[in-house]
């Protein structure tokens, strides 16, 4: 499953973990993508999208009925 935010397109990066002896191999940081139900085109979608537009705003909840 593709870690990446459909709005902004954020996505992972990548990085090395490093111990206290210094030992060094790679990592990866995820961003935090979380499955919401939004309006596209004026109708309801599923998307998914990372936290912090769902909190900017970027992104319009769909209305449950």
């Amino acid at each position: 499953m593709a870690q990446r935010c459909e709005i902004c397109g954020k996505g992972p990066i990548t990085g090395s973990k490093i111990s206290h002896a210094h030992n060094v191999s790679k990592r990866r940081w995820l961003p935090n993508i979380q499955r919401v139900r939004a309006m596209v085109d004026g109708r309801p979608k599923y998307v998914k999208v990372c936290t912090r537009c769902i909190r900017s705003g970027k992104v319009t909840k769909a209305p449950r009925i």
